[in-house]
């Protein structure tokens, strides 16, 4: 079958529908990012067919790929298909825009309500329902990655890298990485990816043999053009900060950590958040651990990439280091500085690098790296979980002194998780309740 023309995209699929699509998918995309690629998936190519289902995936592919959000990057490679660069800028901005507002008022609420009794006692209950759901991720991932001892071995050793010997988080990505090219060539079935998921019925109005449209052909020169424009912008920003209260600013340095995390959050935001936690904890201190725990929460009750906790250290670290201006004032600061240098890569790497992607369609790539680095994240993210039930199980340090209401709490968190298959806005809303009866009990 020929190629037909796509020069009739704007027709069918009119600029204004598209940013409704996109303006309501910030409101509901809920469910982390495999929740929200099938909220994706579902709309874009079975239910508008706006987009074929092989294009689908050949996108999703590459977002895999990529450190950063991929549900977010999927969304502004899906909007810079159909409608050029507006349409990525719309569908990525508007995926988290939601997110950030609701993020920022409940951020402002915790920091000027947080030690109010009842308001303590609600977040009290909602730590230990977050040691279940992170220890639930380990295992959905695991799951459905760890196909065989070689991948359960890499997640093992990633483990042991973080809680044994401290190795730091972008070591352990690049080791995987090197133990997967390595073990492509030695077991290459053993590194496999999963299988694409089955083809839609019906004709799309991107459809697998829709000609590239002129703006998705790849150039050198538009390639260079968009990688100039990109780093202008994360430089102008940090020359920016910079002026405002120099290099060794809480903001200059949280553009810094933000554009460096950004570039190695590969296998989501509970990989990276151990390397956010240290950072940020322990090295800057612009948070406490119980603080990051009750950010994870709050990310987690709100729709958007759950790698939007970042905006809620962003806001209690500047809130913390407020110098000559209101808290209020610099946690929104801080909040707008950890999203905009968050995901500006994301931005970048689509529109710099989708012309190259979709000019290999049909063309097999090299998975096996992203397979091994995939299988070191349920390492990853069951660190993190150890980490957080340390913090919550011993709030005094590690020793003797159990607090066993938070136990309690975890424990019917994971049976409601594990067991029932309840959702994790439900448990978190329901873990706070119990803290705040506890608390009356007690």
């Amino acid at each position: 079958m020929g190629e037909r023309s796509n020069s009739a995209v704007n027709d069918r699929v009119s600029f204004a529908s598209a940013l409704r699509f996109w303006l309501k998918l910030g409101f509901i995309s809920f469910g982390g990012p495999a929740g929200q690629i099938a909220i994706l998936h579902q709309e874009l190519v079975e239910r508008r067919r706006w987009i074929s289902e092989g294009r689908f995936l050949h996108a999703l592919n590459y977002c895999m790929l990529l450190p950063g959000p991929e549900a977010q990057q999927l969304a502004t490679y899906m909007g810079w298909l159909l409608h050029r660069t507006r349409g990525g800028l719309a569908a990525g901005l508007l995926f988290i825009l939601p997110s950030f507002v609701i993020l920022v008022l409940l951020s402002w609420l915790y920091m000027t309500f947080g030690k109010v009794p009842a308001v303590a006692a609600f977040f009290f209950g909602m730590k230990p329902a977050v040691v279940a759901i992170v220890a639930f991720a380990a295992w959905r991932v695991g799951t459905r990655v760890l196909k065989n001892v070689a991948l359960g071995l890499i997640a093992a050793l990633a483990f042991l890298a973080l809680f044994a010997f401290s190795v730091p988080f972008p070591l352990v990505v690049l080791g995987a990485a090197a133990l997967g090219l390595v073990g492509a060539r030695l077991a290459p079935a053993t590194f496999e990816s999963a299988p694409a998921a089955h083809a839609a019925r019906g004709e799309s109005v991107v459809d697998d043999h829709s000609a590239t449209p002129t703006h998705a052909q790849f150039s050198w020169g538009r390639l260079l053009r968009t990688l100039s424009i990109g780093f202008a912008l994360w430089l102008g920003g940090m020359a920016l900060l910079i002026a405002l209260a120099g290099s060794q600013g809480t903001l200059a340095q949280m553009g810094a950590f933000f554009s460096k995390a950004a570039l190695i959050t590969f296998g989501g935001a509970y990989a990276v958040l151990p390397y956010v936690s240290q950072a940020a904890v322990e090295h800057y201190q612009w948070i406490t651990a119980p603080q990051m725990i009750d950010g994870m929460a709050l990310g987690e009750t709100t729709p958007g990439p759950l790698i939007m906790v970042l905006t809620f250290v962003g806001y209690v670290g500047a809130w913390t280091h407020a110098a000559g201006v209101s808290p209020a004032l610099a946690g929104f600061a801080g909040a707008l500085v950890a999203t905009f240098f968050t995901f500006l890569p994301s931005f970048i790497f689509i529109f710099a690098g989708a012309p190259l992607v979709e000019a290999t369609r049909g063309q097999r790539l090299f998975t096996a790296p992203l397979t091994a680095i995939t299988a070191a994240v349920v390492g990853v993210i069951a660190h993190l979980a150890v980490y957080f039930a340390i913090h919550v199980f011993w709030p005094a340090g590690f020793g003797p002194t159990l607090d066993w209401r938070s136990v309690l709490i975890a424990v019917a968190a994971a049976v409601a998780l594990f067991g029932f298959r309840v959702g994790v806005v439900p448990v978190i809303l329901g873990c706070g309740a119990a803290g705040l009866l506890l608390s009356i009990s007690y």
